[in-house]
């Protein structure tokens, strides 16, 4: 009986190490995929915005003023 839950003590461990090395992994796996499909989503609705034309998009505030120096300005 003894040998019995030292095996499975055994066991018990080699799984926890293996879950505690594999989890980072796949929660890093999961977040990558998520971001990809985000990314997917995105570059698919940017094709459809440029297939349909800019007149079905509302006119964007420009956010920034830029200038460019030049010898002659």
């Amino acid at each position: 009986m003894n040998t019995a839950t030292d095996n499975i003590v055994g066991i018990l461990v080699v799984v926890a190490v293996f879950v505690t090395l594999a989890l980072p992994a796949l929660i890093g796996l999961a977040r990558d995929r998520r971001i990809d499909r985000q990314l997917r989503e995105a570059q698919r609705s940017r094709r459809e915005v440029e297939r349909i034309g800019p007149t079905a998009l509302p006119a964007r505030r420009q956010r920034y003023f830029t200038t460019t120096v030049t010898p002659h300005s």
